[in-house]
């Protein structure tokens, strides 16, 4: 029997109205039989996420806040999608069950998870399928770290001897009960993870918009649908700031070749994007398939003459990092140059720890920094088969009048990595984007 796995976003199941969307869109394939449920989203742009008020909630209770109000506007959200489609449901029971908890020694990850727990049973409620707690087979560890090979066991066993079922997303829990959390926007993680375990043929996010774009909407008018992508260009895009879907979500599904279709609910007749191990026959692969970036980086340069010569120099500056528990974006070297790519967020509290132990360490010959700075990723596995991608880019930013601090691209070619001051950022992305598109319209 085929399977399709199908994940349903915040906004998606935000009210009742869209929970009447997503049943109309789930019954067009009987093939849709696993369904993965976010928390409701906003219905506005106004509005408040259920995740949101969750948070707010326990952050109340751990400052010894009164939390009813709270707690009263994330019942009201159920309560009225509940009361608008007729069903019956044990809310009070729910929400008791999280004053309870609430009201002793909250645990942050379960108070989160309570939103896809109640949204997902009232789901499987109005479509008739069976009710599947992530609890019972999203295992982690007891410090929080998923338990790969255990949970596609237990979700195989959970979820292969039913005809249909609506699994919550988001959640999971350790060996002793313990509720753990993805970080936000991890149901579509625990919608990878269920394709994994069963087998599944397509694996469909169903979110706001019809696919991922070439570009950021907010910056470029009108850009491009890319109607095929490979995993690691999503993987790539995603984590540069495409938000479309969670970076791990592609891991479980890559390995074994299951295809995900990111689709809209809004307008469900849309192909939307299409990620793949290989491009289905006849279908065009573009050079560059989009650019995405991610602003506040700070950028170190340490230079010392014969840098080259010192093979010591490199992992000593690693270890700095690494002692200090600092997470680099990027490592360049020169012929006597290093180069460190940091986000400012998490540089800006040792900033002063990170120089001393460089100039106590390695005695350089400069030292220097630059903040306020975007890195930008031009995307495609086949940007360096034409020879001229990078070259257009590059003369597209020279164009605008955008200067370049940084310039890096890996042996694996997969992307094209230019820094930009911050300021010059959607300058930036929009001449990049102006390039590549030409580009393809002449493929």
């Amino acid at each position: 029997m085929r399977t399709v796995i199908a994940k349903f976003g915040g906004t998606s199941l935000a009210d009742a109205g869209q929970f009447r969307k997503v049943k109309a869109i789930i019954e067009q394939d009987p093939a849709r039989r696993v369904i993965v449920a976010s928390a409701p989203g906003k219905r506005f742009p106004e509005d408040i996420k259920v995740t949101d008020l969750l948070l707010a909630c326990y952050e109340q209770a751990q400052r010894g806040e009164p939390f009813e109000e709270t707690l009263g506007k994330i019942r009201e959200r159920f309560d009225e999608i509940l009361t608008d489609l007729g069903i019956g449901f044990g809310l009070d029971a729910a929400i008791e069950e999280l004053r309870a908890h609430l009201s002793k020694d909250p645990q942050m990850e379960y108070v989160m998870s309570r939103g896809e727990y109640i949204n997902a049973q009232i789901l499987a409620l109005y479509l008739g399928f069976s009710f599947v707690d992530p609890e019972w087979c999203v295992c982690f560890d007891e410090s929080g770290k998923l338990n790969a090979e255990l949970t596609k066991r237990t979700m195989t066993a959970s979820l292969r001897p039913l005809r249909n079922a609506v699994i919550a997303g988001y959640y999971g829990a350790d060996m002793t009960g313990r509720i753990h959390t993805f970080t936000r926007g991890g149901s579509d993680v625990t919608g990878s993870l269920a394709a994994a375990a069963i087998g599944a043929e397509l694996y469909e996010n169903w979110t706001d918009v019809s696919g991922l774009l070439a570009a950021d909407p907010r910056i470029v008018e009108d850009p491009r649908i890319v109607e095929f992508m490979s995993y690691r260009e999503l993987r790539t895009l995603s984590y540069m700031g495409a938000s479309v879907l969670h970076t791990d979500a592609v891991l479980p599904v890559s390995d074994l070749g299951v295809p995900i279709n990111i689709r809209n609910t809004e307008r469900p007749e849309d192909p939307g994007t299409t990620i793949v191990r290989k491009l289905p026959r006849g279908e065009t692969k573009y050079p560059i398939v989009g650019v995405a970036g991610r602003k506040g980086m700070s950028v170190i340069q340490v230079e010392k003459v014969m840098v080259s010569d010192e093979s010591g120099f490199a992992a000593v500056i690693l270890d700095i990092l690494k002692n200090l528990k600092l997470p680099f974006e990027q490592y360049l070297t020169g012929i006597d140059t290093v180069t460190l790519v940091i986000r400012s967020d998490l540089l800006a509290p040792m900033k002063d720890r990170v120089f001393a132990q460089i100039r106590e360490t390695l005695d350089p010959d400069y030292l220097g920094l630059t903040e306020n700075v975007s890195m930008i990723a031009v995307i495609g596995e086949r940007a360096t088969d034409s020879s001229d991608a990078n070259v257009r880019v590059l003369l597209a930013l020279a164009e605008a009048g955008v200067p370049i601090n940084t310039i890096n691209q890996g042996a694996g070619k997969l992307n094209l990595l230019i820094g930009v001051p911050d300021d010059c950022y959607g300058d930036a992305i929009r001449a990049i984007y102006g390039a590549i598109d030409e580009s393809a319209r002449e493929v």
